[in-house]
């Protein structure tokens, strides 16, 4: 986590800014705390977007479609503001390091944890799917680590299956590089099965510490994904089944998200938690993390910066 800049606004709606968690393609996220104590991650877009009404109506869409979104390993929509001067979007918040910081920080997962990451997951696709939504954007930054299982978070370009308007009008990309299903890359008209694929990149990924389909530019990633086999080293047995299966380039030859939680836990994700589901280094960090959370304190308690955010919230 960054501090906030000088000029980074310190509150948005009923929630102090404690610091900055990152930033990306629609705008950036902060780690929030309301007045009663809860620590939340607060999406703001950028300014620029907040500008484009046709956008605004979709964030509009997506947080409405995002709030009915409520399995077990996602992380809840708890507040928003489409309507604010810059709109943005409040979830629940859990301590633990994404999936890509993870791995580069310590090296593959044991494969005991990728298959419960790979269990969470799916049950959290299924869920979501269930509702005809699309998260669009499975990737290994999406994905948290925390004690009490994997979290599936970012719901920010998921849309209705029935057809809104894309985002790809106003400059956004839809998805990442190396993690995109073929058919999302070709603009052949994305379904769950493009969720399904990009959870295999990303348990590929976590079992070897590479993405399957390695490039150094964009173009190149792009190029493996539709064209060529993904590499997945030493992953072997069960696990390689299940993610080749996930891989492959026919969206409908793909299994759906509840056989692959089958698959990887017949009895459960939440079973596997419970019993312990991460490496004892990373239990410890996240265990740092909590504390550290518990100790930051607000940088103030009045909005700064250049633009106010002084529309009431949703909900």
């Amino acid at each position: 986590m960054q501090p906030l800049g000088v000029d980074e606004p310190t509150a948005v709606g009923p929630y102090r800014l404690l610091g900055r968690l990152g930033s990306g393609g629609m705008g950036r996220v902060y780690l929030g705390r309301s007045a009663g104590g809860r620590t939340v991650a607060v999406k703001i877009v950028h300014p620029h977007f907040a500008l484009d009404e046709e956008f605004r109506a979709r964030f509009r869409r997506e947080v409405d479609a995002a709030r009915r979104v409520g399995g077990a390993w996602t992380a809840p929509v708890l507040d928003a503001d489409p309507e604010a001067a810059v709109p943005w979007v409040a979830t629940g918040y859990a301590a633990g390091p994404s999936l890509a910081s993870a791995v580069t920080d310590g090296g593959p997962l044991p494969e005991h944890s990728v298959r419960v990451l790979g269990a969470g997951l799916a049950e959290a696709l299924a869920a979501v799917h269930e509702l005809g939504l699309v998260h669009r954007d499975v990737k290994p930054s999406n994905v948290l680590l925390t004690v009490d299982g994997p979290l599936l978070i970012d719901f920010g370009i998921a849309r209705a299956t029935d057809g809104t308007a894309s985002l790809t009008s106003t400059g956004v990309s839809i998805g990442s590089p190396g993690y995109m299903a073929p058919e999302q890359i070709l603009s052949k008209g994305v379904s769950a099965a493009a969720d399904v694929f990009s959870l295999g990149a990303v348990l590929a990924y976590a079992a070897t510490g590479t993405p399957p389909f390695p490039g150094d530019s964009s173009a190149s990633l792009l190029y493996k994904v539709v064209h060529e086999e993904p590499e997945l080293g030493p992953l072997s047995g069960e696990l390689r089944e299940v993610v080749e299966a996930c891989l492959v380039k026919w969206a409908q030859e793909r299994p759906a998200p509840v056989e692959v939680a089958r698959r990887l836990a017949p009895q459960g994700a939440a079973r596997l938690v419970a019993a312990g589901w991460l490496p004892g280094t990373l239990v410890e960090q996240v265990g740092r993390s909590a504390v550290e959370l518990l100790n930051l304190e607000a940088v103030g308690e009045q909005p700064s910066g250049p633009v106010g955010f002084s529309s009431p919230s949703v909900g």
